[in-house]
């Protein structure tokens, strides 16, 4: 082979190459972004307004949201972003340090994901650090290894007497490099994949400079290595095998720190969830207490009613006998009286929520609130009994504490139908403001969460996940709104 061939060979490799690199870089972080974004399926509320009960009606509407699109989508433009980028800036063929270069490509596929999804925006800065550092690492260990092959294929004897071969040598150790990283890179992302498991959830400051903090004090040790190794070279004129070893090393061990430390957080998290839940079972718990009570209190009136029956119809017989009509009458009309404010007067369809509503209508009655309901229970569903009462009763619970307003107090419960989607609005009048939760999307309560304070629309919130559902809130014109969505089966 000829040295212009092999030159020209060289050439081509040289402007090839990069680009592969870059496309390989964008596909990687394509696949380790993606499960963050939002999907099609999942509601973003930065998208939800006034029109949110269309939204949890319609998933159609909530694809035409401009901030609601394919996770896999906001993942491919930001990938794309990321390869255009590198690929521009190789075109210009500007002196501009590699870092800054990858750092340009990092902040253009940032900017890009922000805007195809509005949203957990710290979450995003950490996952475009964490691939920064992560593939960076990658790429050193592919680097120190493509030497190493590629000195110790050079300095064979048959190399040595056929250096036509050079070139074939150069083409097989570059595709080695490049798929070295690669293997490299999609290692480190599976594994973080596999350790960070709340993927949804907002992402906090601190958490965010605890989960970023690894990355850079790795991405700054390496930088420190290099240049002290660069700084080596020039002053001794040789390359010193022990640099390599110690970079080799530090690449991997930084990586393995990174994954360490969200591997750690999510346990964290884990348990903190874990804790939550034990703490919304005891909630539970004690709305069964509370609706035993109530029933065993119906129980108790109905025997009641029961013994006395007898006598009632004796007296009224008695009564009819001796013509006396109008006592009969009146009689008669106190024991209706005496069965209508033992049964209530609201039916549901289910006995059940019939003593919830029932008990929150004397309630409301007591403290001067209107109160409306229009509850209906999904008979022949598979929704069972329990967890209706546990959102039933926590809402209107909810709503008993805070309706607040000018000249008129008022609550209301509406449940209704469309298709497969059965939905609960729990509206109550509110004057005031409200301090919203980051983390879960909830107001804050008002109350220290003990003795059940402050888990209330948490456990509704588990009771709707249970059934493929959620809650949205609404807060407009003097009037707290909770609509939660069930599917129905």
């Amino acid at each position: 082979m000829a040295p212009a061939e092999i030159s020209r060979i060289d050439i081509i490799i040289s402007y090839v190459m990069p680009i592969v690199n870059g496309l390989m870089k964008g596909y990687c972080f394509y696949r380790f972004v993606s499960p963050f974004m939002i999907s099609k399926d999942v509601v973003n509320r930065n998208c939800v307004s006034e029109h949110s009960k269309l939204s949890l009606l319609n998933p159609w509407t909530v694809a035409l949201m401009p901030n609601c699109v394919s996770g896999k989508m906001g993942a491919a433009c930001g990938s794309a972003a990321y390869f255009l980028t590198i690929l521009l800036l190789y075109t210009m063929r500007l002196s501009m340090d590699i870092y800054v270069i990858y750092g340009l490509a990092s902040l253009a596929m940032f900017l890009v994901i922000c805007q195809m999804d509005q949203r957990n925006y710290k979450q995003k800065l950490f996952l475009v650090v964490t691939f920064f550092s992560l593939n960076w690492f990658a790429a050193s260990i592919a680097e120190i290894l493509y030497d190493f092959l590629y000195n110790s294929a050079m300095q064979t004897n048959y190399i040595q007497n056929h250096p036509e071969l050079s070139s074939v040598v150069y083409i097989i150790m570059c595709i080695c490099d490049l798929g070295i990283e690669f293997v490299f890179t999609t290692i480190e992302i599976w594994q973080v994949m596999r350790v960070y498991s709340n993927k949804r959830e907002e992402m906090e400051k601190k958490e965010l400079v605890m989960l970023v903090l690894p990355s850079i004090m790795g991405v700054i040790g390496y930088e420190i290595m290099r240049y002290y190794r660069m700084f080596y070279v020039l002053n001794t004129g040789k390359l010193e095998k022990t640099y390599d070893r110690l970079t080799l090393l530090f690449c991997v061990v930084s990586s393995i720190t990174i994954i360490v430390v969200i591997m750690l957080y999510q346990g964290i998290k884990a348990k903190q969830k874990e804790a939550q839940q034990a703490k919304l079972l005891v909630t539970q718990i004690d709305s069964i207490r509370r609706h035993i009570e109530q029933v065993e209190d119906l129980y108790h009136h109905i025997r009641s009613i029961k013994h006395d029956m007898t006598n009632h119809i004796l007296t009224l017989e008695k009564l009819y006998e001796g013509s006396k009509i109008e006592e009969a009458e009146r009689y008669s009309k106190n024991i209706k009286m005496e069965l209508a404010q033992m049964t209530g007067e609201i039916e549901s369809g289910n006995p059940v929520t019939n003593v919830i509503l029932q008990e929150f209508a004397k309630e409301a009655e007591n403290r001067g609130i209107l109160f409306h309901s229009e509850y209906y229970y999904p008979v022949d569903s598979n929704i069972d009994a329990f967890d209706i009462s546990v959102i039933v009763n926590n809402g209107l619970q909810n709503a008993m504490e805070h309706a607040s307003g000018g000249k008129e107090k008022r609550i209301s419960i509406v449940s209704y139908q469309r298709n497969n989607a059965y939905i609960i609005e729990i509206c109550n009048s509110f004057i005031g403001t409200l301090q919203w939760d980051p983390e879960s999307g909830l107001p804050l309560t008002s109350k220290e969460k003990t003795d059940g304070h402050g888990y209330g629309l948490l456990n509704i919130r588990c009771v709707a996940e249970k059934y493929a559902g959620d809650l949205d809130i609404t807060l407009k014109d003097g009037e707290f709104c909770l609509c939660i969505m069930l599917m129905i089966e």
